[in-house]
């Protein structure tokens, strides 16, 4: 007993405490120093960063659901500049997605958490100045819708800080927890903005709220995260990591999957509330007392709350055999949301768009649990570069193109409704994406071949 005693303080008093919340000889792997004050200094870092990305998926998709109240408010513009507004968050996030991910070793996890949630500040109040006046420009709302992107761009950077701090045997459950209070944050902010610019306008929209409501909780988290989280002097860029995951063919493999399952979450999460108004406008919103609820925001709310469950399937079956069954319900969900239409049934409509938006939940804690496991049964080193090096940066660099599909489901929306006057077009369109998702899922990851990787 006395020996473990001396061995947790001689670990605890390694770490070093430096000024402006530095911390230094940290080594989560380290049993004695994780037990004494790790742990605690782990869990408190993941709770901010946990809120703080919950804001930035906030913002990102604040437009999905303003530009449903647009015309309502006095805007007039055309439905292609619709669908330009709820896309264009999700290509500038994306993109973001990619320098967020060294900005953690370049200023501390901390420090740029502080930075990040702050950054949120300037979407939230360019829309709220931009939807007071229906005389504002597209082009203005464009750029401003463009700023959303900063909420994207989190992800990244708040998975890449939390993977610092936690030691491999808790690393999944850590960046599980961070990813899915991040992804609820759309599902919340589809939820609360009718309620609350429908809420005592007597008869109007004060539109300008779905902005300004989220100031005060950016400054609590930032201020949070300025109080309570840390950097790590130990958190350093992996630029040769990420260079030597370009160059292995199973990260484009698994982009392309991650396309499917995580893009269409968020691709789907955007345009809900549009589909939902262009289909059924009499179920558009619902009455409650004086405010509005709309139902879009059930189903980001179901992709956010299936992601762990896909996690944990593809750790009892496997992560290749989910993600087949996941890509095929999708591709049977969609083909049944078009054949359906006609029907003109609302709470169908509902009930197959909640199975698809459950399956590419539960797709994206499948493809995500397969991108380690594959790298590790490469079982070849780039060089100095390490297969776990090598996967660590290729989560980073698969979620950043994933999150292109945020841009693409809208676009693709778009060009349908534009060109036939249905999006008929579009979700035969995502029926066979899918089909091919599926079929390349089980020719690299399911087929027993000596080409193959092998079953992950």
């Amino acid at each position: 007993m006395s020996v473990d005693r001396t061995v947790t303080q001689e670990s605890a008093a390694a770490l070093q405490h430096r000024p402006g919340r530095w911390i230094a000889n940290w080594n989560p792997e380290d049993q004695a120093q994780w037990e004494s004050t790790g742990r605690g200094i782990a869990r408190r870092n993941l709770r901010w960063s946990i809120a703080c990305e919950f804001l930035g998926f906030v913002v990102w998709q604040l437009w999905s659901i303003v530009v449903v109240y647009l015309p309502a408010a006095g805007f007039n513009f055309t439905t292609p500049e619709i669908f330009w507004l709820i896309s264009m968050p999700s290509l500038v996030g994306a993109t973001l997605r990619i320098p967020y991910t060294f900005m953690v070793p370049r200023f501390g996890g901390r420090n740029w958490t502080v930075i990040s949630a702050l950054l949120l500040l300037i979407p939230s109040v360019g829309l709220a100045l931009c939807v007071s006046t229906p005389d504002t420009p597209f082009g203005v709302m464009l750029g401003v819708a463009a700023l959303a992107g900063f909420g994207g761009g989190n992800f990244a950077s708040s998975m890449a800080n939390i993977t610092f701090f936690y030691p491999a045997r808790e690393k999944g459950w850590a960046l599980g927890l961070n990813a899915a209070g991040g992804n609820l944050g759309a599902a919340v902010a589809q939820l609360v903005v009718p309620l609350v610019i429908a809420a005592g306008a007597a008869a109007t929209l004060n539109l300008p709220l779905a902005g300004w409501i989220w100031i005060p909780l950016i400054l609590v988290a930032a201020f949070g995260a300025w109080k309570y989280m840390d950097n790590l002097s130990s958190a350093k860029s992996d630029l040769a990591g990420s260079l030597a995951a370009l160059r292995e063919p199973h990260l484009w493999v698994m982009a392309f999957l991650y396309i499917g399952t995580f893009g269409s979450f968020i691709g789907f999460s955007g345009v809900f509330p549009k589909l939902i108004l262009d289909s059924f406008p009499e179920f558009s919103t619902f009455a409650l007392g004086p405010a509005a609820l709309s139902l879009a925001f059930l189903g980001p709310l179901v992709g956010s709350l299936a992601r762990p469950y896909g996690g944990r399937l593809a750790d009892r079956w496997g992560g290749a055999r989910i993600t087949v069954a996941a890509f095929a319900v999708m591709a049977l969900a969609a083909l049944a949301v078009v054949w359906t239409l006609p029907a003109s049934n609302f709470w169908l409509f509902l009930g197959l768009f909640l199975v698809l938006f459950a399956a590419a939940g539960a797709g994206n804690g499948s493809t995500y649990r397969m991108i380690p496991m594959i790298f590790a049964l490469r079982g070849k080193e780039d060089g100095q570069v390490s297969t776990g090096r090598k996967a660590a940066a290729a989560l980073g660099l698969i979620s950043a193109i994933g999150a292109y599909g945020g841009f693409v489901v809208p676009q693709m929306l778009n060009a349908s409704k534009s060109a036939t006057g249905t999006y008929d077009a579009a979700f035969y369109g995502f029926v066979t994406a899918y089909a091919l998702m599926l079929l390349v899922t089980w020719f690299f990851y399911l087929r027993r071949s000596p080409s193959s990787v092998g079953r992950v």
